[in-house]
């Protein structure tokens, strides 16, 4: 799995990119607006899916790992969801099409290239009124939520940053009060390229109720998996 990560995003990708002049996320992003239907979400995830397990691999969640992201985003219902880590607003675009009228997502992106990237795919869905992209670093931007951006509290947060970040943007989470009881938590990549302090860390805490699913990493048979972990006050 390792080598071929290196293969796939740091060899052939900077090889493409120099020989193109322009980056693999604005690839996947001209592929979007040249294949899929402008304003049909399905339409823009199927898209992204098809590029990158035909084309170019991409830290998408992916589609099988999409289904277990679907089905949790289902049963929490959320009315105000967060998102961390938007790379080219994929996994964005999947959460805000099962979002009930009037629920909000606000999605962080730390790279300015892909944020641009990302509001562009996040239009092209015709999704935007339900998703708004925060530019900056998480641990700056959460202790924000409350007051700034008027969150409560959040009925479910998608991490998929940072891996290093997972455990101390969780902790702050629940520092800021941002998480009430049945909150929900679903982590990416618990397994390749791995969270071992993060999983410790929901598995061990008596606030936490969590739940294992195994799974691949996005568009290769490399084994990986999600974490959800349930807030339990």
């Amino acid at each position: 799995g390792t080598a071929a990560l290196i293969w796939n995003e740091i060899i052939r990708e900077k090889v493409t990119n120099f020989i193109m002049n322009q980056s693999k996320e604005q690839r996947i992003l001209n592929f979007v607006l040249q294949n899929a239907v402008r304003g049909d979400p399905r339409s823009v995830v199927d898209t992204i899916d098809k590029y990158c397990s035909q084309k170019e691999w991409a830290m998408n969640v992916g589609n099988e790992k999409g289904l277990i992201l679907d089905k949790t985003v289902e049963e929490a219902n959320p009315s105000v969801a967060l998102e961390l880590g938007t790379y080219c607003g994929y996994s964005a675009v999947r959460i805000s099409r099962l979002l009930k009228a009037g629920a909000r997502l606000l999605t962080v992106e730390f790279n300015p290239e892909f944020a641009a990237i990302a509001k562009q795919m996040i239009e092209f869905a015709g999704v935007q009124d339900k998703v708004k992209l925060l530019e900056g670093p998480s641990e700056e931007i959460i202790p924000q939520l409350k007051k700034k951006y008027e969150v409560d509290t959040l009925d479910f947060v998608f991490l998929d940053h940072w891996k290093d970040r997972y455990t101390p943007d969780t902790i702050l989470l629940q520092e800021c009060n941002l998480l009430r009881k049945g909150s929900v938590l679903l982590a990416d990549n618990v397994i390749f390229p791995g969270a071992p302090d993060f999983l410790n860390y929901v598995r061990k805490s008596p606030h936490f109720q969590c739940t294992y699913y195994p799974s691949h990493l996005e568009y290769m048979q490399v084994e990986d998996a999600m974490e959800k972990a349930v807030f339990l006050g």
